[in-house]
């Protein structure tokens, strides 16, 4: 990573951040420039080693950064400005905090001598940041700033990922001082365990024997762990026999396409998913944290079960649900054992999972996920369907913005593979996902890159559109366009008496002009039956593509378990009347989405 030319050599803060970079891997840089990082981005200017990408706002630069990391297990790198370019770049830090994903942020700052004064562009980065990042760091010292940097790639990739800021004063990027490499950079105080306790990976198998209604629920820290997490857990399927579910951050962990799949589980989860879940003796969770969208009412989650919980953030386990064996360390570490040991010592009695296996095929048999077709209009989730068969074969990734178009295609896009699949969980961030194709297309320059957007979420960072035009970054952003904030609308149906308070937009763009100001491709299409050909016409244009695929307009997600309900309580589409939603939320459950 760095060579003798690195060993003592003067440089100023500016040429250190460009060689950190350098020497901690990055090839691509997102950001914006400002008055307060103009030192660095005349050092950008000088090299070629680093590709920085101008994005149209900062935000962008961290939903891409976020895609970047996502669909590459690198850390995605963002550089903005002091001020508004920090406090711009807290949507998506917070948005990689509550997805675990390594972002290293870069912000400048008014001169050390000028800090507290109110100076113009000035804010308070590090308090502002402090909640929503791993940790972050305000140099004062040139010499510092190297190994500060160099720690803030550590802190951002090893335990339980996430993003991190270093703030650099501009007088700090001015002075000269001592580079120090990676290697000789002093050793960081934070050092996550990352190898589980042998004891209890033993009692987790030996439960796991004794199951009879087991089920694996596993989540985003599989993706995370890396490649061979994700071998490791469809191994232990293999071996064990045992259902297995995922969260919205863990698909492709384990294929779609394998026969103990289940589907998603949670709030817009399968109706087999979340009755194993409810009934199930032995749950495994694996890498995930029992958030809400998950659980439903806590004191009605997985009553009868027995729960074992492995993840390497301690502050997880036992957090919202509690741990019968908690294992703390890397989940492919642990699954590493726990494949072991299970081949040296559990005699797998796949027999006794028959009555299990026969009531989750009777669930199953509900076809959750059915939709009645309409021949005039395009409904949404056959939108998903075609283009998800338009792109078999293809290396394909894909991108979501938040609401029903998200459920949509986490339910009818099937993923085989981990990192193929980014969509903003936790925070649940309109606008992610056009950016983030952004960043996936950068890694990824020869792939399939495409953005299931609704029409509402698309427009808050449509503007980078003009960022995709300008590198030449072929995105397809395909727009389920219903003309409502579709989740919000479903809620206020369901929940509000159907009064749409702000939720309908008038006066919706032409998203074909739309991409054709920006220099892109558009396309709409309104009928199923021209839907096909529409999709390989996006497929085909090599340059970004803005799809504007009219669909029904008052469609609903189902399967849906209202706010603060058990899992067992879940509605069905065919179930889904007014009268039966109304009688299945109490009087308390006037919860927002």
């Amino acid at each position: 990573m760095t060579n003798g030319q690195n060993e003592q050599r003067e440089m100023t803060g500016a040429e250190m951040v460009v060689q950190a970079l350098k020497d901690n891997g990055v090839l691509h840089l997102f950001g914006y420039p400002g008055g307060a990082v103009l030192p660095i981005y005349d050092e950008l200017f000088q090299q070629d080693d680093i590709q920085h990408i101008l994005v149209r706002h900062e935000q962008g630069a961290g939903h891409a950064a976020e895609g970047y990391a996502r669909s590459t297990g690198k850390p995605g790198v963002m550089l903005v400005t002091s001020g508004p370019g920090a406090t711009n770049a807290v949507t998506p830090l917070q948005d990689a905090l509550m997805d675990s994903i390594p972002l290293v942020c870069l912000t400048g700052q008014v001169p050390t001598a000028l800090i507290g004064s109110d100076a113009f562009q000035e804010c308070d980065t590090v308090g502002i940041t402090r909640p929503c990042t791993k940790h972050n760091w305000l140099v004062k010292d040139v010499n510092e700033l190297a190994a500060t940097i160099h720690e803030a790639f550590h802190v951002a990739t090893t335990g339980r990922p996430g993003p991190v800021v270093v703030d650099i004063p501009k007088d700090v990027q001015f002075a000269k001082g001592i580079y120090t490499p990676p290697q000789t950079a002093p050793r960081t105080s934070y050092h996550p365990k990352l190898q589980g306790d042998l004891d209890k990976v033993k009692a987790a198998v030996e439960l796991m024997a004794t199951a009879r209604k087991p089920i694996i629920y596993s989540g985003g820290g599989v993706i995370n762990s890396g490649p061979e997490a994700s071998q490791l857990l469809r191994e232990l399927v293999e071996l064990t026999g045992f259902p297995i579910t995922s969260t919205l951050m863990g698909l492709g962990a384990y294929p779609a396409s394998g026969k103990n799949w289940l589907g998603m589980l949670g709030m817009h989860g399968t109706y087999e998913s979340n009755m194993a879940m409810h009934d199930c003796d032995v749950m495994v969770c694996v890498g995930a944290r029992f958030d809400d969208r998950i659980t439903g009412r806590i004191n009605a989650f997985s009553p009868n079960s027995k729960k074992i919980h492995i993840d390497i953030d301690p502050s997880s386990i036992n957090k919202n649900v509690r741990a019968d064996i908690g294992i703390l360390g890397d989940v492919g570490r642990v699954l590493e054992d726990m494949v072991r040991l299970w081949r040296a010592t559990a005699k797998a009695d796949k027999k006794a999972l028959h009555p299990w296996w026969e009531q989750i095929e009777r669930w199953r048999a509900r076809d959750s996920l059915a939709y009645r077709m309409n021949d005039d209009v395009i409904m949404p989730q056959y939108a998903i369907q075609r283009l998800f068969e338009a792109t078999k074969g293809k290396d394909t990734y894909i991108t979501t913005e938040v609401g029903q178009h998200q459920m949509w295609a986490a339910q009818h896009f099937h993923f085989d593979h981990p990192n193929r699949w980014m969509t903003s969980g936790g925070l649940g961030t309109m606008g992610y996902g056009l950016p983030a194709a952004l960043g996936v297309q950068i890694a990824h320059p020869d792939a399939l890159v495409i953005d299931i957007a609704g029409d509402a979420s698309v427009q808050m960072t449509i503007q980078e559109m003009s960022c995709a035009v300008q590198y030449d970054a072929p995105i397809k952003i395909f727009i389920l366009n219903n003309q409502y904030m579709g989740m919000v609308r479903q809620w206020q149906q369901l929940l509000h008496g159907n009064r749409l308070s702000h939720s309908y937009t008038e006066a919706m763009p032409d998203f074909v002009k739309l991409a054709e100001a920006y220099g892109a491709h558009g396309i709409r299409c309104e009928k199923p039956g021209d839907l096909d050909a529409a999709i390989k016409e996006m497929i085909d244009v090599k340059k970004p593509v803005i799809f504007d695929c009219r669909v029904a307009a008052l469609a609903n997600c189902f399967p849906m378990i209202p706010s603060g309900k058990a899992h067992n309580e879940m509605l069905l589409p065919d179930e889904a009347t007014d009268e039966a939603v109304a009688n299945a939320i109490d009087a308390k459950g006037r919860e927002l989405v």
